[in-house]
C-alpha cells in the first residue's frame, strides 16, 4: 500500500496541482489526468483481488482530492462499476468489460441518486427480455468524458443496475459553481428499455442502502483531502499553529468516519463534520491569503467553493441536517 499511496502523493503534486487552476477557470479536466491515473493502476484499486484494502482506497481518494478535486471525483464514480461487474452474474456482462474497467482502458460513472430518492425519481419495470426505465438520474458525473455509465433504478422491492453505453441517454448539463470540469448532467429516460444483456444486479432495495454507507464513507475521504491540502497551504504561508489544529482535526474525523460504517446516523454525523472541516480549513486559507482572495481564480476562492460542494455532493437528508446542526445551531 506504501507505494500505491507514494504514486497517488506524486500525481496529486506533480500533475493534479499544477493543472487546479486551469481546470476550473476552463471547465475542462486534461485527459492527461485520466491516462496517468490508468498508466499506474488507479482504476483497477477497488477490485476484489487489487489487494488495496479499504484503508488503502480511502488514503489514495484523499490525497488525490487534495490534487485536484474535478477529476479525483469524476474518477471515484467509476469504482461502482468494478465492483459491480466483478460480482454480477451475468457472465458475458463481466467478460465484456470487466478486464477494461480494471486497466482504465474503459472508463465508467454511476447513476444511482433516481433510485435513493424518496420517492423514487428513476424506476424500473420488469419486461420481456429487460426492463423499462421511466424518470430521471440527477447529478451524474462524466458525461461525454467516461465510455461507460452504471445506472441504477428502483423497482420496489428490489433495485436493478444496468451498465450502459454513457452515450445512449439524453442528458441535461448542470452549470455548477465548483468542480464543472466533472460535466455533471441529469439523464432522462423516456421508457427506456433495458436488455438483460447489460443488467449487471438485481438487488433487494434494503440490501442496496446498506451497501450505499461504504460509499458515504468513501466520499468523506474528499473533504478530509481538501482540509490536508488547506493545511500545507497554511503551512506555506507560515500559519504553523492553523495548519497543525487541521491537521489534528482531520485525523479525529477519520477515525469518525471509520467507526461510523457501523451505524448509517453516525456516519451521516461524521460526514457532516468532514464537510465542514473542509469549510472552515478553505475559508482559513481565504482569510490567510488576504486580499488577493477576493481576485478570481485564487486558490482560496476554489478551495471555499470546492468546500461547498462537499457538503451537499453524494449527501442525504441525515447528512443534510445534520451539517445545518453544525452551521446555524
Amino acid at each position: 500500500m506504501t507505494d500505491l499511496v507514494e504514486r497517488a502523493q506524486w500525481i496529486a503534486e506533480n500533475v493534479f496541482l499544477p493543472d487546479a487552476k486551469e481546470v476550473d477557470v476552463r471547465g475542462v479536466i486534461p485527459p492527461s489526468h485520466f491516462r496517468v491515473l490508468a498508466r499506474e493502476g488507479f482504476y483497477g484499486i477497488a477490485a476484489p483481488d487489487a489487494g488495496v484494502g479499504f484503508e488503502g482506497i480511502v488514503t489514495v481518494i484523499e490525497t488525490l482530492a487534495g490534487g485536484c478535486l474535478p477529476t479525483t471525483f469524476t474518477w471515484l464514480q467509476h469504482h461502482a462499476a468494478v465492483l459491480g461487474v466483478a460480482k454480477t452474474t451475468n457472465e458475458s456482462l463481466r467478460a465484456r468489460h470487466y478486464e477494461d474497467l480494471v486497466a482504465g482502458r474503459k472508463t465508467s460513472g454511476v447513476a444511482s441518486a433516481g433510485a435513493l430518492a424518496d420517492p423514487p425519481r428513476l424506476r424500473a419495470t420488469k419486461a420481456d427480455g429487460g426492463w423499462i426505465f421511466d424518470g430521471d438520474a440527477p447529478f451524474v458525473s462524466g458525461w461525454g468524458i467516461v465510455d461507460l455509465m452504471q445506472v441504477v433504478a428502483n423497482a420496489g422491492e428490489t433495485v436493478v443496475s444496468a451498465l450502459i453505453e454513457a452515450k445512449d441517454i439524453p442528458a441535461t448539463r448542470y452549470n455548477l459553481i465548483a468542480v464543472d470540469a466533472s460535466e455533471t448532467v441529469r439523464l432522462t429516460f423516456d421508457n427506456v428499455f433495458i436488455s438483460d444483456a447489460v443488467i449487471m444486479s438485481e438487488t433487494p432495495a434494503e440490501q442496496f442502502r446498506e451497501v450505499q454507507q461504504l460509499g458515504y464513507r468513501l466520499n468523506g475521504a474528499v473533504p478530509t483531502g481538501l482540509a490536508v491540502r488547506c493545511a500545507r497551504i497554511l503551512e506555506s504561508l507560515g500559519r504553523t499553529a492553523s495548519a497543525e489544529a487541521i491537521d489534528a482535526e482531520v485525523s479525529s474525523v477519520r477515525s469518525t468516519l471509520d467507526e461510523g460504517m457501523a451505524d448509517p446516523q453516525a456516519l451521516f454525523d461524521a460526514r457532516a463534520a468532514a464537510a465542514s472541516l473542509a469549510y472552515r480549513a478553505a475559508g482559513a486559507v481565504f482569510v490567510a491569503e488576504g486580499a488577493d482572495s477576493m481576485l478570481a481564480g485564487g486558490q482560496g476562492e476554489r478551495l471555499v467553493r470546492e468546500a461547498l460542494f462537499t457538503m451537499v455532493t453524494g449527501s442525504r437528508a441525515p447528512m443534510k441536517n445534520a451539517l445545518l446542526d453544525i452551521l446555524a445551531p
